[in-house]
């Protein structure tokens, strides 16, 4: 992992054990701008699908976040979805977004 503020190795944390715990696709932690942390795995049903990163953005907004520090997405896909993106830029222009493998080590930050 590169080197990382201790409050981005959290989410980046949070984000692998809600994978793992669920078994999904992808997991996702933000922190609000007040420091709290929301967290979300895929949400994959027949009536409607969010990324984890959207469903952590979902979390934060209806628990009355109304900015976002910084996003962490673990998934073995080699990029962040747009959508995904859209959804923590909706909240924050210049939040870094990390995106780590499914181990927890961040191969990339998106600004």
């Amino acid at each position: 992992m590169p080197d990382l503020d201790p409050e981005d190795e959290k989410i980046v944390i949070l984000a692998r054990s809600t994978r793992a715990r669920t078994q999904a696709a992808e997991g996702a932690a933000v922190r609000d701008t007040d420091g709290r942390t929301y967290a979300a795995a895929t949400v994959d049903l027949p009536s409607f699908k969010l990324s984890a990163l959207q469903a952590a953005v979902a979390a934060a907004v209806s628990s009355g976040a109304e900015g976002l520090e910084a996003a962490a997405v673990v998934t073995a896909e080699p990029l962040v979805s747009s959508a995904s993106v859209q959804a923590v830029r909706d909240l924050a222009a210049d939040a870094p977004i990390l995106r780590a493998d499914p181990a927890g080590a961040v191969q990339e930050i998106l600004r």
